[in-house]
Order: C-alpha cells, then structure tokens, then sequence
C-alpha cells in the first residue's frame, strides 16, 4: 500500500507534505504533486501537513479519486523528485477550494 495525492493538489502545489518525507517520495510536476508507490513506505506522516487535504492512504483515495491512483505510479516515473518545500503557486488559495480541476492538470 501507499499513499496518493489527489485531485486538490491540482493547480496549488502546496509542498509542505514534502519536507516530511523520510524517503523523498514526492514528484514534482507543472501543477501538482505526486508520491512514488515504489518509494512510499507507508508513514503516513505527509498527510496532516497537506493544507488541501489532498492525500489519502491507496485504500481510503475516495471513489470519485480512484483514478489518481494509477496517475500518481505513471507519473512518478516522468516527474523529478523534490525534497525540499517551495513557495506554492502564486494562485494557489484561489485555487485551494475548486473543484473539478482534473482539466487543469499539466503534466
């Protein structure tokens, strides 16, 4: 099991789940976050840290977010890691509540 960031991260890219990491599973894309299911070690310490709520364990991802557990392996294997917290995208609290943002995924 692992965990994955869904649909909230879209267009807010809060990185504060990413400097708790123990195992630098966090992949950075244009507009989202995603973990690594081959480095996730099951911690769950990212979770609270996530302003959005955007992170699930691979068994909790609700029904409407399934989808993004298969986008997190794909894209894990695309994105380069980040290890270190950056400053969020400059509209992310506009974009914090929205929902329906899968169209503004950039990969």
């Amino acid at each position: 099991m692992t965990f994955v960031v869904t649909e909230a991260c879209i267009r807010c890219k809060y990185t504060d789940c990413v400097d708790v990491c123990p195992v630098d599973a966090f992949r950075e894309g244009p507009n989202f976050l995603v973990i690594d299911p081959d480095d996730c070690i099951d911690c769950a310490v990212c979770v609270p840290e996530c302003p959005v709520s955007a992170i699930y364990a691979e068994e909790d991802v609700p029904g409407d977010q399934q989808d993004f557990t298969p986008l997190n392996a794909e894209l894990a294997r695309q994105w380069k890691p980040i290890t270190r917290s950056k400053p969020a995208l400059p509209d992310a609290d506009e974009w914090a509540d929205v929902r329906d943002k899968r169209a503004e995924l950039r990969r």
